[in-house]
């Protein structure tokens, strides 16, 4: 120990502190780390030795032998340093005793030596020490499993969100796309009838105006005649009695004919009928809307549709397509099964609707509740919350598999919900004619939904929602 201190008192810089590094030796002998020299010269303005003050000329060189003497003593120091922990953490001791624990107490939960075990733990449930680490072991490598799989879980779940981020992105350029295409077609419809209706306006105006041409010019002509006429008797009147009595009688004649005659009325209906074109003009362009507007009573949620399934833009037909798309799994899809929700659900009141289904092989039409199970296997019952007529190769049955009894192949499909009287029916709307009902004890929000198969070689693809008609 002795020798180490001689060794560090001799290799330790005298401004520092601390075993050289990069050591240099001034020409008084007395030697300092390079970079506290210049620091210290920095500070004091001048290049005196610190310890005897003797001025140097010349900035010193690295003194290489001293440098070597130096990093040799600082690697040992580090290793003894090492070592001195190593053996701490080997000779761990009783925080009561001088003895190593060999023991661990599960009821303190903490290492006891022989001494604690025999006299303070002899009720106390003790156990080896190696049996106890490896135990907590176990334990920890328990928990360490439980957090990777939380953050397994946590990393799964954001990987969802940043599907769902982007599929928001191509749902808002998409729904932009198809909101401005329908109004580019309402923007259209209404510049086409704004220019018929100016149209019709201009069109009675140069009716009107031919008409009004019309009798002006006969007026003008009976007072061109009448000019002429008045002159004529202007002009006799101041003749003398000879010339008189020889032209009168023609005169007068064409001027008692010319005074029998009516006066001109003006015609009725002259002016433009404005009431014609601004009465209620706002009502009858909507009234000619509703010929270019459609009102479907079930609008498909996309949200909901299993990935085989295809929307059509204006949500109301869907077809079981060729391939998987890449959709987010978000809480309101259906994952299990090929089904599309509708976008509304009722809690009250009576609701109907029509689907087209043609030729459809396979599909499934009718209610569900809305906590229905959407990721994982299910009935198309009743007791799972299921209310809907199933269609299988010819074959209808109920949620139950009861096989009804149809007149023909159906074409389109009525639903009909009555919530608060607690039934579900389906009809054949071409004829009405009765298919099933459901009677049941509804407790939560019911929604439309559609089951579509693969068309396979059929002519109809798409379910579809019948359109209704618009009432003023």
């Amino acid at each position: 120990m002795a020798e180490r201190a001689l060794f560090k008192s001799f290799l330790s810089c005298h401004v520092c502190s601390e075993t050289f590094r990069d050591p240099v030796s001034l020409s008084c002998n007395h030697s300092f780390c390079s970079s506290c020299l210049q620091k210290f010269w920095e500070q004091a303005g001048n290049k005196n030795c610190p310890i005897c003050k003797r001025s140097s000329k010349k900035n010193p060189s690295i003194n290489f032998s001293l440098k070597e003497l130096a990093d040799s003593f600082a690697g040992k120091q580090n290793e003894a340093s090492n070592e001195m922990e190593k053996e701490k953490e080997k000779k761990v001791v009783c925080e009561k005793h001088s003895d190593v624990p060999y023991w661990f107490c599960k009821d303190e939960q903490r290492a006891v030596c022989p001494v604690c075990e025999f006299s303070l733990h002899q009720s106390h449930k003790v156990v080896p020490i190696e049996q106890a680490v490896s135990e907590l072991k176990d334990q920890l490598r328990s928990d360490l499993k439980s957090l990777q799989d939380k953050r397994n879980t946590q990393e799964e779940v954001k990987t969802e969100y940043d599907e769902m981020i982007e599929h928001c992105k191509k749902q808002l350029l998409s729904t932009e796309r198809q909101i401005r295409a329908e109004f580019n077609k309402l923007h259209q419809f209404l510049r086409e009838e704004e220019e018929s209706r100016l149209a019709a306006l201009r069109e009675e105006e140069e009716q009107k105006g031919k008409t009004i041409s019309r009798e002006m010019k006969m007026i003008q002509e009976q007072i061109s005649s009448l000019s002429d006429s008045i002159s004529a008797v202007e002009e006799d009147l101041p003749k003398d009695n000879v010339s008189f009595l020889s032209s009168y009688k023609a005169t007068q004649s064409r001027a008692r004919g010319q005074r029998s005659l009516s006066d001109p009325q003006l015609v009725s209906g002259a002016l433009i009928d404005v009431a014609k074109h601004l009465g209620n003009l706002s009502f009858r362009v909507w009234e000619k809307m509703k010929e270019k507007v459609h009102f479907s009573p079930v609008i498909l949620d996309p949200n909901t549709a299993n990935r085989w399934l295809y929307i059509s833009d204006d949500l109301t037909s869907v077809r079981h397509g060729d391939t998987e798309q890449r959709l987010p799994d978000n809480p309101e899809r259906n994952t299990k099964y090929s089904n599309v929700f509708g976008s509304e659900g009722f809690s009250s009141g009576k609701h109907s609707w029509k689907v087209e289904v043609g030729d459809h092989p396979r599909w499934v039409i009718g209610y569900v509740k809305e906590s229905v199970e959407r990721k994982g296997k299910t009935s198309a019952s009743p007791e799972d919350g299921t209310w809907c007529l199933v269609h299988c190769d010819g074959k209808y049955t109920n949620g139950d598999g009861q096989t009804l009894t149809v007149k023909k192949n159906l074409q389109k499909i009525r639903v009909q919900l009555d919530y608060d009287r607690g039934e579900v029916s389906f009809y054949d709307p071409e004829d009405m004619s009765y298919i099933y009902t459901y009677r049941d004890t509804f407790t939560e929000k019911l929604f439309p939904f559609l089951g579509v198969g693969k068309a396979a070689d059929a002519k109809t693809s798409d379910l579809k929602i019948c359109q209704t008609e618009i009432s003023v």
